[in-house]
């Protein structure tokens, strides 16, 4: 295996680890930890100086790395590569237990974001999240991560023989068609609080004391390198823990500059990042000023620093489909393993501008990267992302770009190995820039 397969194989290991949101963070703390990162609370004061190296993270779902630059803030800026932590899934409803014929015992969940149902029929699956359980303080509960490493769940799908139109196209009720079934019922099996059980034994807290779960459910198939010349990535998640893996990897090799370079992992996106962990609250703004007022910084510094700031927002893009080339625009085709794509939307549901896009030519061609560009075709609406979001928070300069994928929002995505490499050396160059 090679530099190239390693760090894609780094990126399959580090979703396999984050089977939901908190993970995610839970294991981004323990890399900027190990690479000398201090973690700083929001509710507590700060302490910070020139060349040091932070985190602070909300709702253990979205985090916020930053390296003070050397340069005085208000002249030199801020550097952010931003990126979010969730993935569409199916989330646990309360008192989940549904008996089905007094045989089947399955759970009762909801959609979260907009996953394509259909492939996550007849998959092992299983649960991760958090658990919050009876603590001292009532305002604040107890929390421990819970990841199942079992496959205890699946969604099966009906057999032809019931369904002889299958193949023609089949639409899935939510509540009907996507409830997983966890296990038979027998003598032996006690149905009451059955999850509050499992996880008790998870966490080895009393079921009593456990009172609200957070969890989602994930494909528990490892990701793999796959293709006769291994040179793509197949795996669940990779929309948008690629990039999240990528601005992480790159900001803990990332040297103190003048600017403050950032890495903020937002939480939300895929249902409208509408949250206090999202990039549609202030978190991002109210982190960047109190820097600035930590540094003895005034309001007046603080908007000059907006405005000398510059923003990457990382997100996944949609490669030409080897089935459907018709869905893409004629000309602005991005192919896997061909570069980072620079996305861009004229009504503004990406941040690119002719201003902004040129930059990140500059950083990928001052670094011998290839790079590419996305554009819908003009009958087909495309989805916004983190860029156009945070724009209406703070008004810093900003370009959308991704690594190319086939099957967003599948259970199973694919992407490029070199692509991985490419993305990771940009975003590196960016930081870099001094």
């Amino acid at each position: 295996m090679n530099k190239i397969q390693k760090h894609a194989q780094n990126l399959i290991d580090f979703i396999y680890d984050s089977p939901s949101p908190y993970h995610v963070i839970d294991n981004s703390k323990k890399e900027l930890i190990k690479n000398g990162f201090l973690e700083l609370e929001l509710t507590k004061k700060w302490t910070i100086k020139k060349g040091g190296k932070y985190f602070v993270s909300q709702n253990n779902t979205s985090l916020f790395a930053f390296i003070i630059g050397t340069g005085k803030i208000e002249e030199s800026g801020y550097k952010i590569v931003a990126a979010h932590s969730d993935s569409p899934s199916f989330k646990i409803k309360p008192s989940p237990e549904i008996s089905v014929a007094d045989n089947y015992l399955k759970f009762n969940t909801e959609t979260y974001g907009g996953p394509i149902l259909s492939t996550w029929l007849d998959r092992p699956l299983s649960l991760a999240g958090r658990v919050s359980v009876r603590g001292k303080n009532l305002l604040n509960p107890l929390t421990h991560l819970v990841n199942i490493k079992e496959p205890i769940l699946v969604i099966p799908n009906l057999p032809i023989h019931f369904n002889r139109t299958v193949n023609e196209g089949v639409f899935l009720n939510k509540q009907v068609d996507m409830l997983p079934v966890t296990s038979i019922i027998n003598k032996e099996l006690n149905t009451n609080l059955l999850l509050a059980r499992t996880i008790s034994k998870e966490i080895n807290v009393p079921v009593e004391d456990i009172l609200e779960v957070d969890l989602n459910l994930y494909d528990f198939t490892k990701g793999s390198i796959i293709g006769l010349n291994k040179e793509f990535i197949s795996s669940g998640k990779l929309d948008d823990l690629a990039m999240v893996h990528a601005g992480l990897t790159a900001i803990v090799d990332a040297p103190v500059c003048k600017s403050t370079n950032v890495l903020a992992i937002f939480d939300n996106e895929e249902v409208g990042s509408r949250s206090k962990q999202g990039a549609g609250s202030p978190i991002l703004k109210n982190i960047l000023k109190r820097i600035a007022i930590v540094l003895d910084k005034n309001e007046e510094d603080f908007q000059r620093s907006i405005y000398n700031s510059f923003m990457i927002s990382a997100d996944m893009a949609h490669a030409l489909h080897p089935n459907h080339p018709d869905k893409h625009d004629p000309i602005n085709r991005p192919i896997i393993n061909n570069g980072p794509v620079i996305k861009i939307e004229g009504n503004q549901k990406y941040t690119t501008d002719s201003d902004s896009s040129a930059v990140f030519e500059m950083i990928c061609k001052e670094a011998t990267i290839p790079y590419q560009k996305f554009v819908n075709r003009s009958d087909m609406l495309g989805g916004g992302t983190l860029g156009n979001v945070s724009a209406g928070q703070l008004e810093i300069r900003s370009v959308d770009i991704g690594s190319p994928m086939w099957a967003m929002h599948s259970i199973r995505e694919t992407s490029g190995v070199d692509d991985h490499t490419y993305i990771t050396n940009a975003l590196s160059s960016f930081y870099r820039i001094n």
